[in-house]
């Protein structure tokens, strides 16, 4: 190949390894959309909402005073008592015969005392003729004194072991319905065992603990509203009627009984019920927005608020806020937030500081 031919062919080539290909075009990422909510201004009034159990204003856990095997349970659950009516009696053969016993010993013990006091008395005439002496005389008195304490004691023995025989009875006291039956015939049951549960009372009361931030907030005479669960779509009036002074068990929170203000067939004990008060607030800048929207890590407690852009898309901006309660409502905020903030509620894991998102239309 002659130098020109070769030179000819260099120059085609060029263009095939020389000139780079054009650039694909990059391909935007499409704007994530996140779920707002506006920040209100939730006025003065707070809802709080605690959860309890309905119970008789008057329930009784019967159990007896002794131990023993039960031989009489003529109860079933919701029979209705009378007072004086048997709810469960225990076996008394063991009871009578203690009883027979301290009878015996009762009635020794007066012998002895009819013995004691003839004896001092038949001393304290030799004494009076010169026939006995001082010593003879103190020791008659002290016999029949000492005869005269084992009678009492003999028939305060009496007492208790006919107290203990009529312990065996368990009997209502009051009109009463039965709520509950724990044990069964021929069944051996200790001192203090819960044999029956009864509730008396026509009313009904809702028991329930309040947290020692709020414990201050309640009084007797403050008004409730109460639903159940089982009456959906109705609420029935009620009033604080206990307010506890020291915390229950282990747990910080205060016992707080409502009683119904009306009765109703439908409303039973042993129901879940839900009581809702109202609070007074003292901090006019305090928001409720969805739990949801707050979140947590090691810079702190904070949320996402959305800034309208043009076009229907936000810019996202973490904004550190100072939480409060938790409510019925949704968690409180007690700083951080303004009204009309416009707060990210879904998508909070995966969007950040600055990212571009779509904004709800509608």
């Amino acid at each position: 190949m002659t130098k020109s031919a070769w030179l000819l062919a260099a120059a085609l080539t060029v263009p095939l390894y020389g000139c780079p290909e054009p650039p694909e075009a990059a391909v935007e990422a499409p704007l994530r959309p996140v779920r707002i909510a506006v920040v209100a201004n939730n006025g003065d009034v707070r809802e709080r909402s605690f959860s309890g159990i309905s119970q008789s204003t008057q329930e009784s856990r019967m159990s007896f005073k002794v131990s023993g095997t039960i031989v009489e349970l003529p109860v079933q659950v919701g029979d209705k008592l009378s007072p004086g009516d048997l709810i469960a009696s225990l076996n008394p053969s063991s009871y009578e015969l203690t009883v027979q016993q301290a009878e015996a010993s009762l009635a020794q013990a007066q012998a002895n005392q009819r013995n004691a006091d003839a004896n001092y008395k038949r001393v304290k005439g030799l004494y009076e003729n010169n026939n006995a002496s001082r010593n003879d005389l103190d020791g008659a008195r002290a016999n029949a004194e000492s005869a005269r304490a084992q009678v009492r004691s003999a028939a305060k023995t009496l007492e208790i072991a006919q107290l203990n025989r009529s312990y065996t009875r368990l009997t209502a006291s009051a009109d009463c319905s039965v709520a509950a039956v724990d044990v069964d015939l021929n069944e051996n049951v200790n001192a203090g065992s819960q044999v029956a549960r009864i509730n008396c009372g026509a009313g009904i009361e809702i028991s329930f603990g309040a947290p020692e931030s709020l414990i201050s907030g309640f009084e007797q005479g403050m008004p409730a509203r109460v639903r159940f669960n089982a009456i959906p779509g109705r609420e029935f009036p009620g009033e604080v009627t206990e307010v506890g002074i020291a915390s229950g068990g282990s747990a910080a929170t205060f016992p707080i009984v409502v009683a119904l203000l009306e009765l109703d067939r439908a409303v039973r004990p042993s129901m879940a019920a839900e009581v809702i008060f109202e609070f007074g607030s003292d901090q006019s800048d305090v928001r409720v927005i969805p739990a949801s929207a707050v979140a947590n890590d090691e810079r702190g407690t904070f949320v996402y608020v959305a800034q309208p852009q043009a076009g229907g898309t936000a810019v996202i901006r973490r904004q550190a806020v100072q939480a409060g309660e938790l409510t019925a409502n949704g968690i409180e905020i007690l700083s951080g937030l303004s009204e009309g903030d416009r707060v990210v509620t879904a998508g909070t894991s995966v969007v950040r500081d600055q990212q571009i998102v779509l904004l709800p239309q509608g």
